[in-house]
């Protein structure tokens, strides 16, 4: 008899490298997830190696990955999912051949049509953390506009936009290298909470579209040293800087810093 002991089955799903716990959450709620030959029901518990779990008609194994944490550097082009039938390519479809053989979750998305810092990992736990709402992992954008954006509509970025009931807004936003008329087609961009596409909406429902979009940070750790496409495994001390929030300088020397080390216009 196993002396394993219980624990829930969306963390057993997540641990497995099924899904992450709240697309397990779903799952379950779905009845994709069976034990024991029985439908699962949420909040319900199992026993590691003495339970039999199936998601999705596929046995679940009962030994969990190593614990792998990347940062990637996303190009634009391709889509953060495991399997999509309208995209060949995929950020999983790129990794290294020493990683392609686990299973990753993608802890924050990016679009299609954005690029930078994404975060990568086989920690079910450390993805619902970087996620979850209540932890505020603040994330730092680059935004290139087709037009020049005024320093005068600042303030409406962070009081947001209602649109169909939700409010789209940011944390922070300002200027890089603005015109001695206050206005620029480059902005630097705080949020934390981040909808698909919100970044994207927001200023386009303002009349401002977005011409390049790339996450350049996230927390304390920035995306430095590592080429496009490319991946760099993180120690424990790095996948900490992510839940960190460090002193932030005056906006406008903040934003010329970011932009240093990001994109440029085409």
């Amino acid at each position: 008899m196993s002396s394993a002991e219980p624990i829930r089955l969306q963390k057993y799903l997540a641990d497995a490298g099924v899904c992450s716990r709240r697309a397990a959450e779903a799952m379950i709620a779905q009845g994709e997830v069976w034990v024991n030959g029985a439908k699962a029901v949420l909040g319900q518990k199992i026993v590691p190696g003495s339970d039999r779990v199936t998601a999705s008609g596929k046995t679940v194994r009962a030994t969990a990955q190593p614990r792998i944490t990347l940062a990637m550097n996303k190009p634009r082009g391709l889509v953060c999912t495991n399997d999509d039938p309208f995209n060949a390519d995929t950020i999983f479809t790129v990794l290294p051949r020493d990683f392609a053989r686990y299973r990753f979750f993608c802890a924050g998305r990016l679009d299609k049509d954005s690029e930078g810092l994404l975060i990568l990992t086989t920690d079910g736990d450390l993805a619902h953390r970087l996620m979850h709402p209540s932890n505020l992992v603040v994330k730092r954008y680059h935004v290139i506009l087709k037009k020049p954006y005024p320093a005068s509509r600042l303030a409406l970025l962070v009081k947001g936009i209602v649109i169909e009931g939700e409010r789209l807004k940011v944390e922070r936003a300002a200027l890089i290298n603005p015109s001695p008329a206050g206005a620029s087609t480059n902005l630097d961009v705080h949020m934390h909470h981040g909808k698909k596409r919100e970044i994207r909406q927001l200023f386009t429902t303002l009349g401002y579209d977005v011409k390049r979009l790339r996450r350049y940070q996230i927390g304390a750790l920035r995306l430095k040293g590592i080429p496009l496409h490319a991946v760099k495994q993180l120690s424990s001390k790095e996948i900490e800087l992510l839940f960190q929030v460090p002193f932030t300088p005056h906006a406008a020397l903040e934003a010329t810093a970011a932009k240093s080390e990001n994109i440029h216009e085409d």
